[in-house]
C-alpha cells in the first residue's frame, strides 16, 4: 500500500500552491481589471519656473556713440547687426558750416591773443604797461589756445572718423549719410558680445520664488539643445506692457545673437513628497487630479495635488497609503472597490 501514499505526497505541493493563488486572486465570477502597478516612494524634484523671452544687451554692456559737435554725416561704415573689432571705423563726420565758422573764430582769437602778449611784453620793457596787464594778456592767450584745442579734438578742424571703443555688435544706427546732426545727437548703439542676457517675463506669482544665482536651463526656440545659465537680476516691479516681472539671465558667450528667442527653465528649489510617474495622474470630470491605488487588490481613488513636475515624473501630496502599490496601466478603467489583477506581481509590495 506504500505506492498510493507516495502519490498523495507528490500531489500535496501543487495543491497548496493552487490554494495560495486562489486566496490572492478575486473569487471566480467576480469582474476584475488587469493592471500594472509600481511601488509608492517618497522623494523630491526640482521646482521649476518656465518663462520665455529674447536675448538683449545688458544695460551695462551698451554704449551710445553721439556726435561730438555739430557736423555733417559723411559715411557710415557699418551695418546694423555687424560685429566689429576694437578700433574699427564706424562713421565719418565733416564739420558743419557753423562748426567751421566757430573753428575759424577760435583760430583768429588765438592769433590776436598771441599778438597782444607780444605787444604787452614790449610795453612792460618800456615801462608803459604793468605786470598785471601782461598776466591778463597771457591768460587770454591760454584760454584761446584751450578753446581751439577742444574744437580740434572734437573734429572741428576737418573730417573726423569715429572708431569702435571695444569689440562690439552694432545694434542700432540712427543716422544716414548727408544728415546734419547737432552736438550730442545719437549716431550708433553698440553692445559688448560678452554682455548679452536673456530677458524673460515671469508672472508675479512665479517670480516671487526667483532669486539671483538660481540655475537656469536655456533652450533656443527651434533648437532642442539646452545650455546653462544663471539668474542675474529679478525685477522688483511689473512691466506695464505685458504685466510680467522681468528677469535677466546670463547666456554663454558667442552662443546667442541679439534678438534670438529662447525658453528658460529656472530652478528655484526642491519640492518633496511622493514621486510618481506622470501616467499615474488622472483628472476627473470636475478637474480634480487623482491617482488609483491597489489596496489588497481592490482599487481606491485618492485625490492628490501635483506640487511639481520634471520630465516624466510628478511630486504629489495627498492621503496616500504608503504600503499600497500605485496603479499605472489600466488605472483609467477603475472605480472605487473594483477588483484588480496585477500583471507583474513582483511590482507589488
Amino acid at each position: 500500500m506504500r505506492p498510493p501514499r507516495l502519490a498523495l505526497r507528490r500531489r500535496a505541493g501543487p495543491a497548496i500552491a493552487a490554494a495560495l493563488l486562489l486566496a490572492a486572486a478575486p473569487a471566480r465570477g467576480e469582474p476584475s481589471v488587469l493592471v500594472q502597478v509600481t511601488r509608492l516612494e517618497q522623494g523630491s524634484l526640482p521646482q521649476i519656473v518656465t518663462a520665455y523671452g529674447s536675448v538683449q544687451p545688458n544695460a551695462s554692456a551698451r554704449q551710445t556713440i553721439m556726435a561730438p559737435l555739430s557736423a555733417v554725416v559723411g559715411e557710415v561704415y557699418v551695418r546694423q547687426g555687424e560685429a566689429v573689432v576694437k578700433g574699427s571705423a564706424l562713421i565719418r563726420l565733416l564739420p558743419s558750416p557753423r562748426t567751421t565758422a566757430t573753428y575759424d573764430q577760435a583760430r583768429s582769437a588765438l592769433d590776436v591773443a598771441k599778438q597782444l602778449v607780444a605787444r604787452t611784453r614790449e610795453m612792460v620793457g618800456q615801462h608803459l604797461a604793468t605786470g598785471q596787464q601782461l598776466a591778463d594778456a597771457e591768460k587770454s592767450e591760454a584760454d584761446a589756445r584751450s578753446a581751439l584745442a577742444a574744437l580740434e579734438t572734437q573734429g572741428a578742424g576737418g573730417p573726423a572718423i569715429l572708431r569702435a571703443p571695444f569689440r562690439a555688435i552694432v545694434i542700432g544706427i540712427a543716422t544716414s549719410p548727408g544728415a546734419i546732426v547737432a552736438e550730442g545727437t545719437v549716431l550708433l548703439d553698440l553692445a559688448r558680445p560678452e554682455g548679452l542676457v536673456l530677458r524673460v517675463g515671469v508672472v508675479p506669482a512665479g517670480a516671487a520664488a526667483i532669486k539671483p544665482g538660481d540655475p537656469v536651463k536655456i533652450t533656443p526656440i527651434g533648437d532642442g539643445q539646452a545650455v546653462s545659465g544663471r539668474v542675474l537680476l529679478r525685477g522688483s516691479m511689473i512691466e506695464a506692457g505685458n504685466g510680467l516681472v522681468p528677469v535677466d539671465i546670463s547666456v554663454p558667450e558667442d552662443k546667442f545673437l541679439p534678438g534670438q528667442m529662447a525658453g528658460a527653465a529656472i530652478t528655484t528649489g526642491e519640492v518633496k513628497g511622493y514621486v510618481v510617474p506622470h501616467e499615474a495622474i488622472l483628472v476627473d470630470d470636475r478637474g480634480q487630479t487623482y491617482v488609483v491605488q491597489a489596496a489588497h487588490l481592490v482599487a481606491k481613488k485618492v485625490t492628490v495635488r501635483v506640487l511639481a513636475a520634471d520630465g516624466g515624473k510628478d511630486v504629489v501630496d495627498g492621503p496616500l497609503d504608503a504600503a499600497a502599490p500605485l496603479v499605472l496601466a489600466g488605472n483609467h478603467q477603475l472605480e472605487d472597490g473594483m477588483k484588480v489583477r496585477i500583471a507583474d506581481p513582483k511590482a507589488g509590495p
